[in-house]
């Protein structure tokens, strides 16, 4: 991100607020003192699970880790909407053809055509499961599909039909067309197809709903205490849920939020179900550099947190969602700017441990920022603090060997160094996949041909190697010197000179600065370079 827009307020006190704390604040405040709060998010596994879909996930757990610090007991859950119907094929998904056969469906009916998992939804769950503990998130999940066929929500259905005038005045206050007078509020998905092409036809006032197939014009009357095809639909199945699991907090995105969104007519519904509707706030969309805009799992032109955490440590994928506005739309950098976001995680971290000195206010906001951004207990030490560029630089110097790397720097202490594993192998995974071009080298090799030098240009290189031979009488600033000295010697201008020594260097007309890269590389890498061009 080219700016990272922190937020933090501060209260009279003179603590940091930050917005994880103020909608913490303002649950207690609206909900009143609990033995247990309860936090809600969730999603329908429809496909890929993308670093949008997080956003609420970890918007979610930010308040909950507000509440917790405050000394609350916090119920956390995470709904697996499993049970909603399988309406697109997401364009990354194999065996397209057999998927389509499927529309209509239970998400939870569709086969998994990776072959990975007992089926499609599931799929998707596991994968999104199985990482976010590495960002420090371990919701208690809840199924949808095995809730509704177990019957759980059967009198949850009938309360929606014992107030069936009131929520369909509720829904056609935000609708252009009415809904029929004839409407219920239940779905089903046919015992003969499997799919929601079905029309309610009757409910006989208990528990019982008769229902018509309309591709097979069959009907059957099914008993809402024994089914396994019944469902509430959207709109009235969040509210039922709220009130089922006596939610305190739950944010949504805009969609939802919306003016006549889902959101305005759960507010109301849940009050049928003898519930206040939860604490909410709207968050932004998220898209990726250079693709703006919103996500969308059924696409299947997504980036995951897993793809996310390619590029960015944990600490800094939350750091990312931390300091920034939830009603905030931004995009996640994988080309240079990932350098920005690590160097201010980096300042963050050093405003934390009091290695940088600011104000009073900003360090009260930093430190705060600091501390939910970790996956779990908060360090007693710093990461080793280097800088991403400089850690890309000496990764392509030993093309990858982290651990040649760690040894090569100093004073690492043992409490750093699972950090900076952790850190190079982002490094790595940027410098060799998503950063631009004139960021990538190689040193060259006995393998590599010698540039084309005309005499003067390898007098020059060769003037330059010897200041390698006794590199250690140089520091940073006195090479740099000597290689303005040789330019000038040899009457080549500088700028021109760069662009030779790079070319011997790396094969490349750029690279980092000269001096500091001569100096990082060392003689021992650099001098059989160099005396390729001795003869």
């Amino acid at each position: 991100m080219s700016t990272l827009a922190i937020i933090a307020t501060m209260s009279k006190e003179g603590k940091s607020q930050h917005w994880a704390d103020v909608y913490a604040d303002k649950i207690v405040r609206e909900k009143g003192p609990k033995e247990q709060y309860t936090a809600a998010s969730g999603i329908t596994p429809s496909g890929t699970v993308h670093i949008g879909n997080f956003r609420e996930i970890i918007s979610v757990e930010l308040v909950v880790r507000a509440l917790r610090d405050k000394g609350h007991n916090v119920r956390f859950i995470y709904s697996w909407d499993d049970y909603d119907v399988f309406r697109k094929v997401p364009a990354n998904m194999p065996d397209q053809e057999l998927l389509h056969t499927y529309l209509r469906k239970p998400i939870t009916d569709v086969p998994d055509t990776t072959g990975q998992s007992a089926n499609y939804a599931a799929s998707h769950e596991q994968a999104v499961e199985s990482i976010l503990p590495v960002v420090g998130i371990e919701p208690e999940y809840l199924y949808q599909a095995e809730r509704y066929r177990s019957s759980m929500y059967a009198q949850g259905m009938r309360t929606a039909l014992e107030h069936t005038a009131e929520i369909k005045a509720i829904l056609d206050e935000y609708r252009s067309t009415p809904l029929s007078e004839s409407w219920l509020p239940i779905s089903v998905f046919s015992s003969f197809t499997g799919k929601d092409t079905t029309t309610v036809l009757h409910w006989d006032g208990e528990w019982g709903i008769t229902y018509k197939d309309d591709e097979t014009q069959q009907e059957e009357t099914i008993d809402l205490r024994t089914t396994s095809v019944a469902k509430l639909p959207w709109r009235i199945d969040w509210p039922m849920r709220w009130a089922y699991e006596k939610v305190d907090f739950e944010p949504a995105g805009k969609d939802h939020h919306s003016e006549g969104g889902s959101f305005d007519t759960s507010k109301h519904i849940v009050k049928l179900f003898g519930q206040e509707p939860p604490v909410s706030f709207q968050y932004d969309f998220i898209g990726t550099k250079g693709r703006p805009g919103k996500m969308s799992s059924s696409h299947g032109e997504v980036v995951s947190l897993a793809e996310v955490l390619q590029t960015y440590i944990p600490e800094v994928t939350r750091y990312l969602f931390v300091g920034t506005r939830p009603n905030t739309e931004f995009s996640i950098s994988f080309d240079v700017d990932v350098l920005k976001v690590y160097e201010d995680y980096d300042t963050c971290e050093r405003i934390y441990f009091g290695l940088q000195q600011v104000s009073e206010k900003r360090k009260l906001k930093e430190k705060r920022i600091y501390e939910l951004s970790q996956v779990g207990e908060i360090p007693s030490t710093p990461s080793y603090q280097i800088p991403f560029r400089h850690l890309c630089n000496l990764l392509q110097i030993h093309t990858g060997d982290i651990e040649a790397v760690i040894a090569s720097l100093p004073d690492v202490q043992e409490s750093q160094l699972e950090r900076l594993r952790t850190r190079c192998v982002c490094a790595w995974n940027w410098i060799t996949e998503s950063s631009p071009e004139e960021f990538r080298w190689l040193l060259r090799t006995e393998k590599d041909p010698l540039e084309q030098l005309n005499e003067v240009e390898r007098t020059a290189i060769l003037d330059l190697r010897s200041r390698i031979v006794d590199l250690d009488r140089y520091d940073e600033k006195q090479l740099s010197e000597e290689i303005y000295a040789i330019a000038h010697a040899h009457e080549i201008h500088p700028p021109e000179f760069f662009k030779i020594a790079y070319q011997v260097i790396i094969g490349n007309e750029r690279g980092p600065k000269l001096a500091g890269f001569i100096k990082t590389c060392g003689k021992e890498k650099l001098l059989p370079i160099f005396d390729r061009y001795l003869s």
